[in-house]
């Protein structure tokens, strides 16, 4: 099975470092680790990457067509302006989660809207890096229904 690419926009490279009243203390890497390990439980693999530049993430969208099972992606601030990223993601078939460490709904009203979100199979917010655990496990139900 094509591994599930994990997508992480600006920013988030400094995760457990910016801002830990609101990300956390845990760090991209140990992030990407815990992914890796249930996705192995789960019969399946990953490919984490992380930039902070958008057209590099729609790159990797692109290169997902022909590469990726499913998408998990926390596309950061780029949720909020980014139909580059929402056009990319339409021309990929498989399933997409949106993932956000921070509940966006208790914030800035502007984090209120996402683009990410209308291509999206679901959203998790608030749940903190856990969130990208529950987002594999349902990537695997989403892929083991379609089997």
């Amino acid at each position: 099975m094509k591994p599930v690419h994990i997508l992480n926009g600006p920013n988030l490279n400094l995760l457990g470092l910016r801002q830990p009243e609101i990300y956390g203390h845990e760090t991209l890497a140990d992030v990407a680790a815990r992914c890796a390990a249930l996705a192995a439980e789960l019969g399946h693999s990953t490919l984490f990457l992380q930039s902070n530049h958008e057209g590099q993430l729609v790159d990797w969208i692109h290169a997902a067509r022909a590469e990726a099972s499913a998408i998990i992606i926390n596309p950061a601030a780029y949720t909020h302006t980014s139909v580059a990223i929402l056009d990319a993601l339409h021309t990929f078939e498989g399933p997409v989660i949106e993932v956000h460490i921070s509940n966006v709904h208790k914030r800035e009203s502007f984090r209120h809207h996402s683009y990410v979100s209308l291509r999206a199979e679901g959203v998790i917010a608030g749940c903190g890096t856990e969130g990208y655990l529950l987002a594999l496990r349902r990537v695997a139900s989403l892929l083991g229904a379609g089997a």
